[in-house]
């Protein structure tokens, strides 16, 4: 056990779970959006959806939906910035089957009209587990800088996305690859050493096969390389 296990994130309370980790799961799905929602449907499960009012999920998962990290002091304040901001949110209870107590499920849509949907467990100390991202299953925690590919399940479609990384010197520290079934719909998740480049998932979404790239950079720098 390391000591962040013991002593939690750098956070605004109460619950490293029910608040860090959800400001963080809503922080990431902001991120995998690439903009701050304009509509939110946001579903609670488990103990986030019993108790998570007094630990203030609801209030953290919409603080990270603005782009705010958990230890934001702004983070008690956010149904006030949101509607500052005019996102629309919902925020209601669901039903699920074999989930995390404390599972969140996102219905996100942009000013610009791109969706995402996304499920997501906090798993205590701050940290997440994203398990679903637009209906395929998933398993990524956010802390790494993440390409999130939909492609159609042919041959070749990984090989090009490899290749694309390689060109660009960027090292892959896990891959996984999840689909629907044989010849049909699949979602690539690479974990990366490095940032990826704005410009590198412009490339990737016009590339034959690949139906949606989306990249999460942890830690955004101002993107220069084109």
């Amino acid at each position: 056990m390391r000591l962040f296990d013991v002593l939690g994130p750098v956070m605004i309370g109460p619950s490293s779970s029910h608040t860090a980790g959800a400001a963080k799961i809503g922080y990431t799905a902001q991120k995998l959006l690439g903009e701050v929602p304009a509509q939110a449907d946001i579903g609670l499960y488990g103990s986030f959806a019993t108790t998570g009012k007094g630990h203030g999920t609801d209030r953290a998962l919409v603080a990270g939906l603005l782009g705010l990290r958990p230890d934001d002091p702004r983070l008690p304040d956010s149904f006030a910035l949101a509607a500052q901001r005019g996102m629309q949110f919902s925020i209601h209870p669901v039903e699920l089957r074999s989930a995390h107590p404390n599972t969140a499920v996102l219905t996100l849509t942009s000013r610009t009209g791109r969706q995402l949907s996304l499920k997501a467990a906090s798993v205590g100390g701050g940290r997440i587990r994203v398990t679903e991202i637009d209906g395929v299953p998933a398993d990524f925690g956010g802390d790494s800088n993440t390409l999130i590919i939909h492609n159609e399940d042919t041959p070749g479609c990984i090989a090009e996305v490899t290749m694309a990384l390689a060109l660009r010197r960027i090292n892959i520290a896990s891959m996984q690859v999840f689909r629907a079934a044989a010849g049909g719909y699949a979602v690539m998740v690479l974990e990366c050493d490095s940032h990826i480049p704005h410009a590198l998932e412009r490339q990737l979404a016009v590339m034959p096969g690949l139906l949606k790239v989306t990249c999460l950079n942890v830690d955004e720098p101002e993107e220069t390389e084109e």
